[in-house]
């Protein structure tokens, strides 16, 4: 049994033995637009689609082609928020091994092409226009240690929004179990309104986490 409240995030919990399964139901919900009639979900599938690379498409004006990728992980993101909010089923995004692994992934390779490719414009991108000479190697350490820990920002800024709202879910739903007759239309209406934050919220982290991907590949690329 879960022996206190962040146990729901715990991989080895008992009641979730195939938790990370989550990880992999987002193929699922793929629309089969090739080979069958698109449906109501892939109407909204390429309704989705054509306005996030309506938003991303403008800052990737030299590397267009890293698009795919980009709504790719998109779609993965959103798809495992919305489905950790179904009863009994662990939300992969809200643990740091799986956002750690997607963040520090996409960094490397961004990192690797980059250098690979545009080494004179990554080392111009240490020192800012305009920095005077005594600043410059101070100036060179915060910009290799902002690049060096976006990877850990991406993950925790994806892991703590998904926690917290679980989090709040899971005590609302507690406080659910023993209250009165009285209260409880009050608790019901408030994880009512929580549940439809937490959709909000996951749309959200989703497009925030594609955002910076977006930012991140622009810069590297010019």
């Amino acid at each position: 049994m879960t022996m206190n409240l962040f146990s729901i995030f715990d991989p080895s919990t008992l009641y979730f033995v195939n938790n990370w399964v989550s990880g992999v139901l987002w193929m699922i919900f793929i629309p089969l637009m090739f080979w069958v009639v698109g449906g109501r979900l892939s109407v909204v599938y390429m309704y989705v689609m054509s306005y996030m690379l309506k938003e991303f498409k403008p800052l990737l004006l030299k590397s267009s082609f890293s698009l795919l990728v980009i709504l790719s992980v998109f779609v993965f993101i959103l798809v495992n928020n919305v489905l950790g909010l179904f009863p009994y089923v662990f939300c992969a995004s809200s643990h740091m091994s799986f956002t750690l692994s997607l963040g520090a992934g996409i960094w490397v390779s961004l990192m690797i092409y980059s250098w690979g490719n545009n080494l004179s414009n990554q080392l111009i991108h240490l020192i800012p226009q305009g920095t005077s000479a005594l600043l410059m190697p101070f100036m060179v350490l915060v910009e290799t240690i902002s690049n060096i820990i976006r990877p850990i920002t991406l993950s925790i800024r994806l892991c703590a929004n998904m926690i917290a709202g679980h989090l709040l879910i899971t005590l609302l739903s507690m406080a659910l179990m023993t209250s009165t007759f009285i209260t409880i239309s009050l608790v019901a209406t408030g994880m009512t309104a929580l549940m439809v934050l937490e959709i909000a919220v996951a749309f959200i982290q989703a497009y925030v986490f594609g955002m910076l991907i977006t930012l991140y590949t622009s810069e590297m690329s010019s």
